[in-house]
């Protein structure tokens, strides 16, 4: 194949470990294609999920649209309430908005492969109903302009204020000169 910063053999793009717990019910791998080929609007990623085990925690999203296909193995997709079996071709659209939580499990015998594009629109908030968590995401989690990107308990919900001394406003009114 000839060499182009936008073209890439998928061997060549490195495989990373999900950053799952150990011993958990998440696991997994990605190769990053998006990132390694200069994509700038959408994200794609290969997903490499073993038997029993999912990616990600059931989510979803405000800003970024995914689209899932099934490349091989077999699994269940939880979309909202419901829970679907998905095999080889099985393509999925997960719109942004409440209504559309979504999570792939790994129920076969062999690994669950997967591609996924998604829009890459940040700033991006993702809720997690499982587990009544928020995520605040200003920017992708690869790349040269990784910004804030933080999770968050709903139950640990704050006043506006809280935490806002006005030590700052304070000490701007005291040095501006008074005419």
């Amino acid at each position: 194949m000839g060499k182009h910063k936008h073209v890439i053999d998928i061997s060549d793009v490195p495989l990373d470990k999900l950053n799952a717990p150990a011993d958990s019910a998440f696991g997994g791998t990605r190769r990053r294609v998006g990132s390694h080929i200069g994509a700038q609007k959408l994200g794609y990623s290969f997903f490499y999920v073993p038997p029993g085990k999912a990616a990600f925690p059931f989510h979803t999203h405000t800003g970024n649209e995914e689209m899932i296909y099934i490349i091989e193995g077999e699994g269940v997709l939880r979309f909202g309430k419901d829970e679907l079996t998905v095999m080889p071709e099985t393509i999925i659209a997960c719109p942004t908005g409440a209504e559309s939580p979504h999570q792939l499990i790994n129920t076969g015998p062999n690994e669950l492969r997967y591609l996924v594009v998604s829009t890459m629109d940040f700033p991006d908030i993702c809720e997690y109903p499982d587990s009544n968590k928020v995520g605040a995401y200003a920017t992708a989690a690869v790349g040269s302009r990784v910004g804030h990107r933080a999770l968050y308990l709903k139950a640990t919900k704050v006043d506006y204020y809280d935490g806002e001394s006005g030590e700052e406003i304070e000490r701007i009114v005291k040095a501006t000169p008074r005419s």
